[in-house]
C-alpha cells in the first residue's frame, strides 16, 4: 500500500511538473486582458487583422531585455505591418523587483519610444500559463482558423551582446517562414535572459 501511494505521488508531481511548464509548440494559446502603460487594457482579441503575434515578456531592469529593446522596436516596426505585432509583458512582480514597477514601466516605455504595447501581468497570472521563465521570453503565436497556436518558443537572436555578431535571427526566421506557409525550423531555442521575479 505505502509503494502504491509512492508512486501515485510520484505520479502526481510529475503531472503538476508538467502543467507548470506552460505551452509547448502546437498548444493553443488563450486570450488575455492586461493594463497596457497608457492605462487601457489590452487583449490578443483587439487585433482582428493579426495573422499572429511575437508575445514576449521583458522588464525595465534585466540587462538581457534592455539589450534587446531596440532589435524589439525593429521587429515590431518590420512585422506589425505584416500581420505579426509584437505584444510585450512585464511578468516580475513590482514587490520583488520595485524597479519593474507599472510607473516605471510607462518612464521606460516613454524613454525608448516603445511601437508595440508594454503590459504589466498584475498578479503574474499570465506568464505561468505560457511557461516564461526569462526575460526576454519568446512566444510565436499564428493564427490558424479561430485559433492562435504556439509556433515558436525561445530567444530573438544567439547574440544579445551585439546586434552585428548576431548569426542566427531565430525569431525573424520564424515569423518568416510562417509568413511563407511554413513551419519555423527550428521552432524552439533557449531563452536568455534574467529570471522571472516573485515574491514567493
Amino acid at each position: 500500500m505505502k509503494k502504491l501511494s509512492m508512486l501515485f505521488a510520484l505520479a502526481l508531481a510529475g503531472l503538476l511538473q508538467l502543467s507548470a511548464q506552460g505551452y509547448q509548440v502546437g498548444d493553443k494559446a488563450t486570450d488575455f486582458r492586461l493594463r497596457n502603460v497608457d492605462g487601457n487594457y489590452v487583449s490578443l482579441s483587439d487585433y482582428s487583422d493579426a495573422k499572429g503575434f511575437v508575445v514576449v515578456f521583458t522588464c525595465n531592469h534585466c540587462p538581457y531585455a534592455v539589450a534587446y529593446e531596440d532589435r524589439l522596436i525593429e521587429i515590431d516596426k518590420k512585422y506589425r505591418p505584416q500581420g505579426f505585432p509584437v505584444i510585450a509583458i512585464n511578468p516580475n512582480d513590482p514587490a520583488a523587483e520595485p524597479r519593474d514597477s507599472y510607473e516605471r514601466m510607462q518612464e521606460r516605455a516613454r524613454e525608448k519610444g516603445f511601437t508595440f504595447p508594454y503590459l504589466l501581468d498584475d498578479g503574474q497570472k499570465v506568464y505561468p500559463v505560457y511557461g516564461a521563465t526569462r526575460t526576454p521570453h519568446i512566444f510565436l503565436l499564428n493564427r490558424e482558423g479561430n485559433d492562435l497556436v504556439v509556433s515558436y518558443i525561445g530567444a530573438i537572436d544567439d547574440n544579445y551582446r551585439d546586434p552585428s555578431a548576431v548569426e542566427e535571427r531565430f525569431l525573424a526566421n520564424a515569423i518568416n517562414a510562417l509568413l511563407e506557409g511554413r513551419k519555423p525550423d527550428p521552432d524552439f531555442t533557449r531563452a536568455i535572459g534574467c529570471t522571472i521575479k516573485t515574491s514567493d
